[in-house]
């Protein structure tokens, strides 16, 4: 099943609030990135976000999901109507990620 592309909108819009929010298509479904960092997926329309410590203290219930068959558990985030939070646990998890490394030039 892929995912419903108002539904990946709506969530990208819902996550403004911490920062540059865009979306990728990847195998039917979505990364989702904020000022270049990948922190998740939306996957048959539902937002997982990568785990991290910071953002576990911020949840208010820890749900463990794999977004794919194959996938690490990341948080489940069952709660996408609440932007305020959504961008919260948005920027929490971006500042928890390191820096997105560089992609080398490839030239020949």
């Amino acid at each position: 099943m892929s995912c419903n592309w108002d539904f990946v909108q709506y969530v990208a819009d819902q996550c403004a609030g911490a920062g540059e929010i865009m979306t990728k298509k990847m195998f039917g479904d979505y990364g989702i990135y904020c000022d270049g960092k990948l922190f998740g997926f939306i996957c048959d329309d539902c937002l997982y976000l990568k785990r991290t410590d910071a953002v576990a203290a911020l949840l208010r219930s820890i749900d463990l999901r794999q977004p794919y068959d194959g996938a690490k558990d990341y948080f489940y985030i069952a709660d996408v109507d609440d932007c305020d939070y959504l961008s919260a646990l948005v920027a929490a998890t971006c500042r928890a990620l390191p820096e997105p490394k560089l992609k080398k030039n490839r030239s020949h």
